[in-house]
């Protein structure tokens, strides 16, 4: 629900304008109407001041406001118009009614007094002022909050590379990847991306495809295998040429990249904006306007037909004071507040549709590598061998030190965690790669070598059942483990997996508590998404689920009326979350996940979310006393600016309906304030 299309009822296309063109507009239109209200005749006598007299005194409102009409307000009579044209008439349409009618009667009483033509009452240049600059600070305010214009297919384009090294012979060159054809094959290095979906025909690889698959672990290509374009290659496995060699299968449209690219934009597509509270009700203001002033006109001309200047007067009042000035600043200022507040929590709300369905979202749907889990391997601990008398520390060192030229991601991993606990790696020599199976490298005379259990099988060595116990339990767990062994010894163990945020657990258990249904949604194998669900007490969980399906899952669920709500940091996970509701990603993910949501996580807490959640509540319910205040109000003022209590004599002034108007602002923007709290 990001960068939607304009408002379904809505023609008049507001929602497009750059915020930049309210806010210039904006502090001119502020700066003419302090003076338009100083000379206002009406001000004067309310405030009881006399203005300093420059000769043209009397015109000076009717310059000021008609520059302010022209410039600032112009903008909102044509929205008024498309609405009124489309036979839809809401906001927009209601404000331009307002100011045409302040803006027609307030020329025709100033030309009437300049010409004598003996036609006296009040004009509203000084309301038309205030009511133009109040639209325009509404308008800047919700553009800068919802209006974050971003491309998420352009993102998701910038994974592809522009070239590829195109095999020709026993020679490469360097040649388009727009240039590429099915049957091409091409050389792919260690940390160059791929150019198209492909088969690998030589050499072995670890490819990292997290934004693919969401696979938090970079994954072992060897020939036959498939490889997706915009995957990057992490490393070369087993390969004479220090890379792989793959036959193109798909290219241009045709690649998985690129259907991820259609499903974003389909998703996002897919979605219009919902029609606002504020809209239906200005919409049903601009009827009951028309309604009230064509019945005060024709109830006073029968009752008064012998004094046409008060019966204009009522009807200009009635739809003046109808104008939604606080309407205007009801749904804006909660967003604006709400908006500084959620930033206090690492929180960026990118769109308002999205924030106000937060407060509705009954499921919650978490991707897992990079959301519930960093997204980086790690060691989760180190087990020294039954039987073996060395140190965990020196078991680090030993690791670290077979590991300290390799780019591997398991190689990173145990150089991390002997970083962590302040250990140098131990010097080795005659370091070598054992394709498929580990490392190996000499202290002295000693060999020691670390992999994973097809180097148990390939040295011979056997294992206790309190070891073998041990590994058991880490690959339950969803973790990796790394055998150390000294000649034919094995000295230890290393466990490595994805870790569990800070605060995942507690993130959970709160959304539990706020009586949401939570589930994992993940690429990942299942025995990892199975783990990492046990540990966050979750039943609930979907594995080796790739974007089409979780497309899939998002339309299921609302289909059967949930409002759900996706978490995601991956390309794989931009087209779920351009079709939820509610749309979160995690700020140190990707560029494409945070283009195709509508609220960024940039601390990546996952306590976040039931905050986000229990704030978008909050927002809700002011927003809705607002609406109920801004409009509600009309249901007194209306009546007495027809001039209803007129036969207990009392009749509301144009001036002092254009004070209770602006009073009605002041407490729309008084109580979206509390929400600072």
């Amino acid at each position: 629900m990001h960068e939607q299309a304009p408002h379904e009822h809505s023609v008049h296309e507001h929602s497009a304008h750059n915020p930049d063109l309210f806010r210039r507009r904006f502090w001119w239109a502020l700066a003419l109407t302090v003076p338009t209200m100083y000379f206002s005749d009406a001000m004067q006598s309310l405030l009881g001041f006399k203005a300093a007299e420059v000769g043209v005194n009397a015109y000076l409102p009717a310059i000021f406001g008609t520059s302010i009409f022209v410039f600032g307000g112009w903008v909102f009579v044509k929205s008024g118009y498309q609405e009124f044209r489309a036979k839809r008439p809401g906001m927009m349409a209601l404000i331009a009614l307002a100011l045409i009618v302040a803006f027609v009667y307030s020329l025709f009483l100033t030309v009437s007094t300049a010409a004598k033509l003996g036609f006296t009452a009040m004009d509203f240049w000084w309301e038309l002022a205030a009511l133009v600059t109040i639209m325009l600070l509404g308008h800047w305010i919700e553009m800068t909050a919802i209006m974050k214009a971003q491309n998420a297919i352009g993102e998701l384009a910038h994974l592809l590379p522009d070239q590829a090294e195109l095999v020709v012979g026993k020679k490469t060159q360097l040649v388009s990847a727009s240039q590429l054809e099915v049957g091409n094959v091409i050389l792919v290095r260690p940390g160059g991306a791929i150019a198209a979906d492909g088969i690998v025909v030589r050499g072995e690889a670890s490819v990292n495809e997290s934004m693919v698959t969401g696979e938090s672990r970079p994954v072992s290509k060897a020939k036959g295998d498939s490889v997706f374009a915009g995957t990057v290659l992490a490393s070369a496995l087993d390969s004479p040429e220090g890379a792989i060699r793959v036959e193109v299968i798909s290219v241009g449209s045709e690649t998985t990249l690129s259907h991820i690219m259609r499903m974003v934009s389909e998703a996002q597509q897919s979605q219009s904006n919902a029609q606002t509270l504020a809209d239906k009700t200005a919409g049903w203001l601009f009827y009951a306007a028309l309604v009230s002033a064509a019945l005060t006109a024709a109830v006073w001309s029968w009752l008064d037909p012998s004094n046409p200047s008060f019966i204009l007067e009522r009807v200009v009042t009635v739809l003046v004071i109808a104008c939604p000035h606080a309407l205007g600043l009801a749904i804006p200022m909660v967003n604006w507040i709400a908006s500084l507040r959620a930033a206090k929590d690492g929180i960026l709300l990118r769109n308002k549709i999205d924030f106000e369905a937060a407060a509705k979202v009954n499921v919650v749907l978490f991707d897992k590598t990079g959301t519930l889990t960093v997204g980086d391997l790690a060691v989760s601990a180190v087990q020294v061998a039954d039987g073996s008398i060395e140190t965990t520390n020196r078991l680090v060192g030993l690791a670290a030190g077979l590991e300290v030229e390799s780019e591997h991601a398991i190689s990173r991993a145990i150089l991390a965690e002997a970083k962590r606990r302040r250990i140098k790696p131990i010097e080795l020599v005659d370091r070598m790669s054992i394709p498929g199976v580990g490392v190996s490298g000499r202290i002295g005379g000693t060999r020691i070598l670390a992999g994973g259990p097809s180097l148990l099988v390939r040295q011979g060595i056997s294992i206790t059942a309190r070891n073998l116990h041990w590994a058991t339990e880490q690959a339950a767990a969803g973790f990796s483990t790394v055998y150390v062994i000294v000649e034919n010894d094995l000295i230890g163990m290393v466990s490595l997996g994805d870790q569990l945020r800070d605060n995942a657990v507690s993130a959970v258990q709160e959304l539990k508590r706020l009586r949401k249904s939570v589930a994992i949604v993940s690429g990942d194998v299942f025995e990892v998404v199975q783990s990492v669900a046990k540990r966050l007490e979750l039943d609930t969980f979907y594995a080796e689920v790739l974007p089409q399906r979780k497309i899939e899952l998002v339309r299921e669920l609302q289909a059967k009326g949930k409002v759900v709500m996706m978490i995601g940091d991956g390309v794989n996970d931009a087209p779920a979350l351009a079709l939820a509701d509610s749309s979160i990603a995690i700020g140190t993910g990707t560029d494409v996940a945070a283009e195709a949501a509508g609220i960024l996580l940039i601390s990546g807490d996952p306590m976040a979310v039931p905050r986000l959640i229990r704030l978008a509540k909050r927002s809700y319910r002011k927003m809705v006393q607002n609406l109920w205040w801004a409009a509600g109000y009309n249901i007194v003022a209306i009546p007495l600016a027809a001039g209803v209590p007129m036969p207990f004599g009392f009749v509301l002034s144009p001036a002092l309906g254009a004070v209770f108007m602006s009073l009605s602002t002041i407490i729309v923007a008084a109580n979206a304030q509390t929400l600072r709290r």
